[in-house]
């Protein structure tokens, strides 16, 4: 396949996850906004966004490094001929697709959070009339809040070092399996995509143990924004020591790879709830004001 027919393909596949990556971002204060108990809700919910993380770190490199070429690595099962053969990775994007499929699915089942009038609304309808002009000057106010959103120095000062870290994390995420796959000679590790699917799978699954066990420890040691710093300040020296990996070999650059794996996806997914919490916590005090 030529550079040209993969050009349209590789920079709609970017918006998409983009697009789905903006709207991560704005899941977390729609799922709060309808909690009765948002603060203590936020804690919860981000935590559980950040475990299904991990556990999409372990199953999506599963299916992309065993299941991707199955014809070369199961000649027994898929022939050459076959459609598989044909389209070395149509396997494990078959698969992907059934798992998005039966999420669809599963929406149907959420319960729904707009607000629906009962027969007990009905009988306060006369409380209702009379606080119809309070919220209407709710509105007003409401209305002009939302340019003052802008003004507001702690969200979008927050915003903005978000996106600086979604930068380096997504361009991260872009460049490891193709450095992975590169040849030694350019400075590359020369794995088989079914190497890089087992040092992500791993990665993984230490960051859900990271994310049940150690971060609500560390969360409750550290403040945020200390704890921002703090990872800020250890990425540096973290990826500065990628480009010395292929001087290793064996074991050692396994667990060397491993390790450093395992710490980058785990500053990513500490910054991404960290970021979460101070824009919460910056509109609710902007609120409160």
């Amino acid at each position: 396949m030529s550079e040209r027919t993969q050009s349209p393909g590789i920079i709609t596949r970017k918006m998409i996850k983009l697009l789905f990556r903006i709207l991560l971002l704005l899941t977390v204060p729609t799922l709060l906004d309808h909690d009765t108990n948002s603060h203590i809700a936020m804690c919860w919910v981000i935590h559980q966004m950040s475990s299904s993380r991990g556990i999409g770190l372990i199953v999506g490199p599963a299916i992309g490094g065993y299941l991707a070429q199955p014809a070369d690595k199961y000649p027994g099962i898929f022939s050459v001929n076959s459609i598989f053969g044909r389209f070395p990775y149509f396997l494990p994007c078959l698969c992907i697709s059934l798992l998005a499929i039966a999420a669809v699915i599963a929406c149907f089942w959420l319960p729904e959070t707009l607000h629906k009038h009962t027969e007990d609304t009905m009988l306060n309808s006369s409380t209702e009339a009379v606080e119809e002009p309070c919220s209407d000057l709710n509105a007003e106010q409401s209305g002009s809040g939302c340019l003052s959103l802008f003004t507001n120095w702690p969200l979008m000062s927050t915003i903005t070092v978000y996106c600086i870290f979604s930068l380096q994390d997504m361009a991260y995420a872009e460049v490891f399996s193709l450095w992975a796959v590169s040849d030694r000679k350019y400075g590359g590790l020369s794995f088989s995509s079914q190497d890089v699917g087992r040092v992500l799978s791993i990665s993984g699954l230490l960051l859900l143990i990271y994310q049940i066990l150690i971060y609500p420890l560390v969360a409750n040691s550290i403040d945020p924004i200390t704890l921002v710093r703090a990872i800020a300040l250890l990425t540096i020296p973290l990826l500065s020591s990628y480009p010395f990996m292929p001087a290793l070999s064996g074991s050692i650059l396994q667990l060397a790879l491993n390790c450093a794996s395992f710490l980058k996806n785990s500053f990513s997914v500490t910054t991404m709830t960290v970021f979460n919490i101070l824009m919460n916590d910056a509109v609710v005090s902007s609120r409160d004001s």
